[in-house]
């Protein structure tokens, strides 16, 4: 156990009682980060000299307290933009792109003075759903190299597994947080759609794409969002909502609460390995005085196709904006305009990105536009409908978070459609806009398998005392060997 280990608030306490000095955490951070992100490749970008310089300046205590993440490290998507540090978004044509601002939910956490180790690895342009579509390298997992560590937020995932630093920021448009959080065994969390401001976020899907925070625990993982959320005027679908205390909400009383267990997150193609975990998980949270119930979510299986449309659709709307000439990189052997157009595109986006603006163009296109785009639409509707009517009654939904365990790297980087089913239990809760938690619930197959908490629009505070209160009971510690942790 090192220093690192500890919970941001043990951190909190000994950097506000003077037991240890931001910079002694920013070199141990970063120390770790050298001696084992060559086995992982987590970040993209390692801003050592920077967080050094950063956190000398904090160990200057100002009188009175001090904010929570006050000289914590952490880790930033690299689809979220830093001013003067390259986002690149893993794609080539952002290969060194450095923006002149910085994004709302990062802004938030320099006003805490956290400190920035660097920007995470990800699939190019958030596409994916195992860090193996970076233009860059692939990322694996801390728990197994041989791997993947899951997508599209996989480098933020493995950061905080492999023992880098205690939180980071990732970004999640069909399960790109909890997907990863689950195959890492860590806590990661995507927050009702419009909690977090979007700006400054690089755009994939504009009205499925949300911030959310990863951490090791429930508890940090409510700090980190208490830090990030809010409204902000600069993103025109944040939400005027009142901010409740989310860390006084983990107060482990979850009697009398009525939990809803999804029939369609049971069905085939299930592991049935995971299943045994979360049932497992499930009767923990029934011992703790909890209500649980069968229910159906009937339009569930319709959720990926509905996605694999409208996600492709905006996408191919947002990355219209690249095209050589305004920012980043432009191809030099153009002989015109559209050449230059073309062939910028061509060297510059990745398979995955070129298939999905393929498949989100020809949704759009004149003739097309009512038979795809239009219909998904409608189901996307049918499928909030059905969690709106089960939230009539209950009130949390719980299920894996994933169908199997993290796969080996490669195993279905050649299958599409196998790789986009991936996400059939997390991309319903990007489609009807709500919050989501995975919170590590055991081993199956030696790997982690996550539970995945959904509450209604606006009930962070709800899911996660479900969440910390199943965390506490079980008293899980799952640490990867490269985190000085034992596999079983």
């Amino acid at each position: 156990m090192t220093i690192l280990d500890a919970s941001i608030r043990d951190l909190h306490t000994k950097i506000r009682d003077k037991e240890i000095k931001p910079s002694e955490l920013a070199e141990a951070a970063l120390q770790r980060i050298e001696e084992s992100d060559n086995k992982i490749k987590a970040y993209l970008t390692v801003t050592a000299e920077q967080a050094l310089a950063h956190a000398k300046k904090l160990d200057n205590l100002p009188d009175g307290e001090i904010p929570l993440l006050y000289g914590i490290p952490g880790a930033i998507k690299d689809n979220m933009c830093t001013e003067g540090i390259k986002t690149t978004c893993a794609s080539q044509i952002l290969a060194n792109y450095i923006p002149p601002y910085t994004a709302t939910a990062v802004k938030k956490l320099n006003e805490q003075n956290y400190v920035l180790a660097g920007k995470t690895n990800m699939d190019e342009f958030a596409m994916g759903s195992s860090n193996e579509n970076s233009s860059f390298f692939p990322t694996k997992n801390p728990w197994d190299p041989e791997r993947v560590p899951g997508g599209s937020s996989g480098g933020s995932a493995a950061t905080v597994a492999a023992g880098h630093v205690p939180f980071s920021l990732g970004s999640d448009t069909g399960g790109s947080i909890r997907q990863p959080a689950s195959y890492c065994g860590v806590v990661g969390m995507k927050p009702t759609y419009g909690l977090v401001s979007r700006f400054g976020l690089v755009a994939f899907a504009s009205s499925l794409d949300q911030i959310g925070p990863f951490a090791r625990n429930v508890e940090d993982t409510a700090a980190v969002l208490q830090a990030i959320a809010g409204y902000d005027k600069m993103d025109s679908t944040s939400a005027k909502v009142e901010i409740p205390n989310y860390l006084a909400a983990l107060n482990g009383d979850i009697k009398g609460l009525r939990i809803a267990i999804p029939e369609e997150y049971f069905a085939e193609g299930i592991d049935p390995e995971v299943a045994a975990r979360v049932k497992e998980a499930i009767k923990v949270l029934e011992s703790q005085g909890a209500i649980v119930e069968e229910v159906t979510l009937p339009h569930t299986k319709y959720a990926v196709a509905c996605y694999y449309l409208l996600a492709p659709a905006e996408a191919s709307s947002n990355l219209a904006r690249y095209d050589g000439v305004r920012y980043g990189v432009r191809a030099e052997d153009a002989e015109n305009l559209i050449d230059m157009y073309k062939k910028t595109r061509a060297q510059g986006f990745g398979a995955e990105v070129k298939r999905r603006i393929m498949l989100g163009t020809y949704a759009l296109s004149s003739g097309y536009y009512d038979a795809y785009y239009l219909r998904a639409q409608k189901v996307r509707t049918l499928i909030k409908q059905d969690f709106d009517k089960v939230f009539e009654k209950y009130d949390v939904v719980v299920s894996p978070t994933a169908p199997t365990v993290a796969f080996k790297s490669g195993e279905k980087s050649h299958d599409p459609m196998t790789m986009y089913l991936n996400d059939i239990y997390t991309i319903p809760v990007n489609l009807a806009g709500l919050p989501g938690i995975s919170v590590p619930c055991g081993l199956a197959h030696g790997m982690p398998v996550g539970l995945q908490i959904i509450g209604k629009a606006f009930s962070e505070s709800t899911i996660l005392k479900v969440a910390h209160a199943y965390e506490q009971q079980a008293k899980l510690n799952l640490r990867p060997a490269l985190a000085g942790g034992v596999r079983s």
